[in-house]
C-alpha cells in the first residue's frame, strides 16, 4: 500500500508538503502545479487516505457526470478522472467514482448524476431511469423536485474587471473568442454577451479590439495574428476558451510579446476535466471546484442522509489570479 513518503519521494517534496496538501491545508505556500502533481501522483499510485482504508467496496458512490450540453462531441482532451482529485480534498468519508454519461447511451442504476445545462423532458426521463439522485447546473428547471446549482456569470465576469481596471489600471481590453453552435451545444455567447455589457457600462467596451471566430486553437492563431499584425494590440487579451488560449498563445510567443509586460492575458477557463497548458496564468474559472465539491457534498445528502427537500445554491464563476496579468 503506497504512503505518503512514497508520494513524497517521487515528486520530490518533504512528508510534510505533501500531508498538507492531502489534508487540503488552503494555507500551505505552494504552487498549484505542485499541489497537483501531488494528488496525481497519489491517484496513481492508489495512495489510500486512513479515513478511507476500511471502507468497502459497496460504499463506494458512482456519480455520473452528464455534460453533453456543455461539451463538444469533438474535444478529446476531457479526463473525467481529474475530477478524482478534487474528492480527494474533500472531508467525505465515501469512496467517489466519476463516470461520463452519454446522450445515447444508457448505463446501469447510478448512485447519483451532476448534470450541466438545459435538458428536455425525454432526457430527464432517461435521467431519472440511471439514478433517483440528480443534482442540476445551470439548468432552466421550473420544479422543485431537484437540487439545482445556478451560476452567476456576471459576477465573475464583474470582479475579473474591476481587478484588471480598477487594481491593475489596465485601459484597454480585447477579446479573442469562439462560438460553437452545434448538436443542441452552444458554447461561448454567454461569456462573450456578458463582457461586452460589462465593458460598455464602464465606457471602455471597443469593438476593433474583439475578434470572433471558431472554438478552436486554430481559429486563436488566426485571431491573435490579426490582432498584433493590425499594430494596435489592447494591454489585456482576454481568451475565450482553453483551446483559443492554446493556439492564441503559441502566436503571442511566436512574436516574442512578452506576457504581461507587453500584453496581459487572461484565460477563460472551462469545464475543469478540460486539461489546459498554461495553469499558472490568470483565469476565470467558468465552473471552479466549489460547484464540484458543493454537487458532491448535496448528492451525499440525498443519498446518505436521505434529504427528501431539495435546494437552490447560487454560486459565482471565480477569478483565479496568476502570473500572466
Amino acid at each position: 500500500m503506497a504512503t505518503i513518503k512514497d508520494i513524497a519521494k517521487k515528486v520530490n517534496v518533504s512528508i510534510s508538503t505533501v500531508s498538507r496538501v492531502l489534508n487540503r491545508d488552503e494555507t500551505l505556500s505552494v504552487s498549484s502545479q505542485v499541489r497537483e502533481q501531488i494528488l496525481l501522483t497519489a491517484k496513481e499510485l492508489k495512495y489510500i487516505p486512513p479515513k478511507m482504508r476500511h471502507a468497502s467496496q459497496s460504499e463506494e458512490l458512482i456519480i455520473g457526470v452528464a455534460d453533453w450540453h456543455i461539451v463538444r462531441k469533438d474535444r478529446h482532451n476531457i479526463d473525467i478522472a481529474q475530477l478524482d482529485n478534487i474528492v480527494m480534498m474533500m472531508s467525505v468519508q465515501e469512496q467517489v467514482r466519476f463516470v461520463r454519461m452519454s446522450r445515447d447511451e444508457k448505463r446501469e442504476q447510478l448512485d447519483g448524476i451532476i448534470a450541466f445545462g438545459n435538458f428536455t423532458d425525454e432526457e430527464i426521463k432517461t435521467l431519472r431511469m440511471q439514478s433517483n439522485h440528480i443534482v442540476f447546473i445551470n439548468s432552466r428547471q421550473d420544479s422543485y423536485e431537484f437540487d439545482t446549482i445556478v451560476m452567476d456569470y456576471d459576477n465573475g465576469i464583474n470582479s475579473m474587471i474591476d481587478y484588471l481596471v480598477d487594481y491593475k489600471d489596465y485601459r484597454s481590453i480585447g477579446y479573442l473568442g469562439g462560438i460553437y453552435n452545434a448538436d443542441g451545444v452552444t458554447i461561448g455567447t454567454t461569456r462573450l454577451t456578458s463582457l461586452k455589457e460589462v465593458l460598455t457600462k464602464r465606457d471602455m467596451y471597443c469593438d476593433k479590439y474583439f475578434y470572433i471566430g471558431e472554438m478552436s486553437s486554430e481559429s486563436g492563431r488566426e485571431m491573435a495574428l490579426k490582432i498584433i499584425e493590425s499594430g494596435d494590440i489592447p494591454e489585456v487579451l482576454i481568451l475565450g476558451s482553453d483551446e483559443i488560449a492554446e493556439g492564441a498563445l503559441e502566436v503571442i510567443k511566436e512574436h516574442r510579446l512578452r506576457i504581461p509586460k507587453d500584453v496581459a492575458v487572461v484565460i477563460y477557463k472551462d469545464i475543469d476535466t478540460v486539461k489546459t497548458k498554461y495553469p499558472t496564468y490568470t483565469r476565470l474559472d467558468m465552473l471552479p471546484r466549489v460547484v464540484w465539491t458543493t454537487s458532491v457534498n448535496m448528492l451525499i445528502e440525498q443519498i446518505k442522509e436521505k434529504r427528501e427537500d431539495s435546494m437552490k445554491v447560487f454560486l459565482s464563476t471565480k477569478l483565479q489570479l496568476g502570473d500572466s496579468a
